[in-house]
């Protein structure tokens, strides 16, 4: 038995969490329902103009990993935080949850902070991320421990994490460990602007190296270029061995093994959509590692991702396991 289910690499982010309206998101020229970077003095800006925040740590792969964590699972992080406030919170909070995080942190130097993001709720349950990368972005190929990855049944790449200048040499760097164990590898597409900023590179990394792609309809959609998710699902399913691909209200498709399933959405009141996603592929990955079938791991998926959507915060507030069972799937 290898020491470690699932292994995550990623941004490592404080979320600052706060309601807008779309009037509010207008006038400070926000596009909404997506992820926009920022630098620093933006980032101060749009927290002064902010109501009353919480904040609380994020992070998209490292929510997913959070879950994992929370249901029982072996599991640990790789994400750069800088040795500041945000940073020890970042730290405390993964650890707290049972996850191993021991990437060293960045020194208070000046030249950047912990990243954080801040997340504007519409009163419809949409989030708009307002992203300041920090340390987060310069994860490099030395803070990939090559034995560590070689203890993992599954890696997962977070897909924002592509933005990154050195970054794609720690994915390789990770995904060799990791494979030359007899490792798989799982990949998040994370954002439908970050696959039109990197399309050549995920593509190239998906067919090479990945075993099973997580992404969401408008993800899909841009990453292939297709007039429809059909067409689009269709594609990745040439390209890799497990596709997992959310839809919003419509659920979720899994295609494993020549078979496809459809899984419907977990009926409730959406109050934050942030780590919809995360919560999915956290416990997706789960269930897999544990011997679950794929179809099950769906339908968990839309339970954990229904959970975090009915309170702020992208981790979960109710045991996913209690869950699991009231809605007969453990």
């Amino acid at each position: 038995m290898k020491k470690y289910q699932v292994i995550g690499i990623g941004n490592a982010m404080v979320d600052v969490l706060s309601y807008a309206d779309d009037a509010m998101l207008a006038r400070h020229d926000i596009t909404k329902g997506v992820m926009q970077l920022i630098d620093m003095p933006r980032a101060v800006a749009l927290y002064s103009h902010i109501g009353s925040a919480q904040e609380v740590s994020g992070g998209s792969a490292a929510n997913s990993i959070a879950a994992i964590a929370h249901l029982g699972g072996r599991t640990a992080y790789v994400g750069k935080v800088c040795d500041d406030q945000l940073g020890a919170i970042f730290a405390h909070d993964l650890r707290a949850q049972g996850a191993v995080y021991e990437t060293k942190m960045a020194p208070m130097d000046g030249a950047q902070e912990t990243g954080r993001c801040i997340v504007l709720v519409t009163p419809d349950g949409e989030r708009t991320l307002n992203t300041y990368l920090g340390w987060s972005e310069f994860l490099t190929a030395g803070d990939i421990i090559t034995d560590d990855m070689a203890q993992a049944e599954w890696i997962y790449l977070e897909g924002y994490r592509f933005d990154g200048p050195e970054s794609h040499a720690a994915f390789s760097k990770a995904i060799a460990a990791c494979k030359g164990a007899s490792g798989k590898v799982s990949i998040t597409l994370s954002d439908p602007f970050c696959v039109e900023r990197h399309r050549a590179a995920f593509l190239a990394m998906i067919r090479a190296d990945a075993d099973l792609l997580f992404a969401n309809h408008a993800e899909m959609v841009s990453l292939y270029q297709t007039e429809t998710l059909e067409e689009a699902l269709a594609h990745a399913a040439q390209d890799v061995e497990i596709v997992a691909c959310t839809d919003g209200a419509n659920g979720a498709f899994v295609i494993a093994n020549g078979q496809r399933w459809h899984i419907d959405a977990i009926p409730t009141q959406i109050k934050d959509a942030t780590g919809a996603g995360d919560l999915f592929a956290g416990a997706f990955l789960w269930a897999i590692t544990n011997g679950h079938s794929y179809e099950t791991a769906g339908k968990m998926g839309c339970i954990a991702a229904a959970e975090v959507i009915s309170h702020i915060g992208a981790r979960p507030q109710q045991s996913l396991r209690d869950l699991f069972v009231a809605h007969r799937v453990l």
